[in-house]
């Protein structure tokens, strides 16, 4: 199981900006690198974000697998990075990747389409 730990693989100016759950996790949010549509969001652990970092494919940590995973290893439907930026706070990152085939998992181009809620509220 991932989790804060002594050593990180990250350089030290960027893992010390993280703001780790309790897990020793951050949010990604991955987005297409030239519309802006957000695509899926998954969970990395600072070996993750390393191997994002020096790979160019994206790798989450699978929560309920308690594995690595890189996406489009067994789909095909892979992710290349073209930027990761930490967002102010530091608990969470964007991945600006090109995305080749479906994002989810159910084959939609992304994990939000169609379900979109009902906003009463809106001004």
């Amino acid at each position: 199981m991932p989790g804060p730990s002594t050593s990180s693989p990250l350089a030290p100016e960027i893992a010390a900006r993280l703001k780790r759950d309790a897990d020793g996790l951050v949010c990604a949010v991955v987005q297409q690198h030239d519309t802006g549509e957000v695509l899926m969001v998954g969970w990395m652990d600072d070996e993750a974000l390393h191997r994002t970092l020096t790979t160019g494919r994206v790798t989450f940590w699978s929560r309920s697998r308690q594995e690595y995973w890189r996406k489009g290893d067994t789909s095909g439907h892979t992710q290349h990075v073209h930027g990761v930026a930490l967002d102010c706070d530091g608990d969470a990152v964007l991945v600006r990747v090109a995305q080749v085939g479906a994002a989810c998992h159910t084959g939609s181009r992304t994990c939000f389409e169609g379900r979109d809620l009902p906003v009463t509220g809106a001004a």
